[in-house]
């Protein structure tokens, strides 16, 4: 079964005349997936270890994604065009680490479960050896352990492997969707190409324009977790700290939308009015939130839709990356466009 957004592109073709595939590595629900389709590419291979992020991945592009990714030999893997993964961001995060840090567990490459998968990307694109690739992950990537995992990566995709890296950019979708969420996007060329990253044009529209006329009252938050917020919030603003909950403003956009979110919604709460406690989006409200079609099915509970969507990416900006990377690929061949990056990282946040 295809897509919706597969049916309604142009399959996009190399010079060659053949149309350009590429394969979904921590696919998670398929974000990445629905950019690409709609810059017109083929998904030819999918993993996700979570099962119930697999199960939403299932009901809406129709093939089950292999599991762990570390099980999984480069043989297996079909050949592609470009390879597109977020990789598990948690080791990085400042939240990640700040919490590992306090439990004095390890994080960053040091994370035994998670913070070595970036070396399974490297392995699949040394054996296969695509034309392109775009890893994404949190701001923080940049500047964890003090810049030294970001040099890691960069000395393993540019050094090692030999592609060619232009500036790595840190987007914030509110450019696409009314949510202040920073990410940094990482795009590679096994040759030189013309590709540039792309301006995004600014989308018009605020929270008001997603949320539900008549949401359940499910969402809305008990007295006592209301009052419980409140209280935490009035002891660490107290102790001078800026932790808290958020009410959101209708006419402007949101916190950053987080996998925690289920816990209590505290980062993005919907005013209801002076008598009434506040409320959390419902999970509709956060598929449109990352920019994800309406028909987008959500076949899990709500519990694991708010970690799916918080631990997905923004639709929208994927779909502009995909199709400057399409254009760079299906571009005549330029010797010389795509220098190797210099070694001071100046980061350009893409506004419209």
């Amino acid at each position: 079964m295809l897509s919706e957004s597969t049916k309604q592109q142009r399959p996009r073709t190399t010079p060659e005349g053949k149309q350009l595939s590429f394969i979904d590595l921590f696919a998670g629900i398929g974000g990445m997936r629905l950019g690409f389709e709609k810059a017109g590419c083929r998904c030819v291979f999918s993993s996700e270890w979570n099962p119930f992020a697999a199960q939403t991945y299932q009901a809406n592009f129709g093939d089950l994604p292999y599991g762990d990714i570390t099980k999984i030999r480069s043989a297996e893997i079909p050949d592609h065009h470009i390879l597109v993964g977020g990789f598990p961001c948690q080791p990085f995060s400042i939240s990640g680490v700040s919490k590992k840090g306090s439990l004095g567990r390890p994080h960053g490459f040091d994370d035994p479960t998670q913070g070595t998968l970036f070396f399974e990307i490297a392995r699949i694109i040394a054996d296969k050896q695509p034309r392109a690739f775009l890893l994404e992950n949190v701001k923080n990537l940049l500047h964890h352990d003090g810049g030294r995992t970001f040099d890691v990566i960069r000395k393993k995709l540019e050094d090692d492997l030999g592609y060619y890296l232009p500036e790595p950019r840190v987007i914030d979708a509110r450019v696409v969707v009314p949510q202040h969420r920073e990410r940094i996007y990482i795009v590679g060329f096994r040759e030189p190409t013309a590709f540039r990253f792309p301006i995004i044009p600014k989308r018009n529209g605020t929270l008001r324009d997603l949320l539900e006329e008549a949401p359940p009252e499910k969402y809305s938050l008990t007295e006592k977790l209301w009052a419980y917020l409140q209280d935490y919030a009035d002891k660490h603003k107290r102790a001078g700290n800026g932790f808290g909950f958020g009410i959101a403003d209708p006419d402007g956009i949101t916190r950053t939308l987080s996998a925690r979110y289920y816990k209590d919604g505290s980062e993005i709460l919907i005013a209801r009015g002076p008598d009434r406690t506040p409320r959390r989006l419902t999970p509709r409200e956060c598929a449109r939130l990352m920019g994800f079609p309406e028909w987008f099915q959500i076949p899990v509970s709500d519990t694991q839709a708010y970690k799916q969507f918080g631990n997905s990416v923004v639709v929208p900006v994927i779909q502009h990356l995909a199709k400057a990377i399409v254009r760079a690929l299906c571009e005549e061949h330029q010797p010389g466009t795509v220098q190797r990056r210099p070694r001071q990282l100046p980061l350009i946040a893409a506004t419209g």
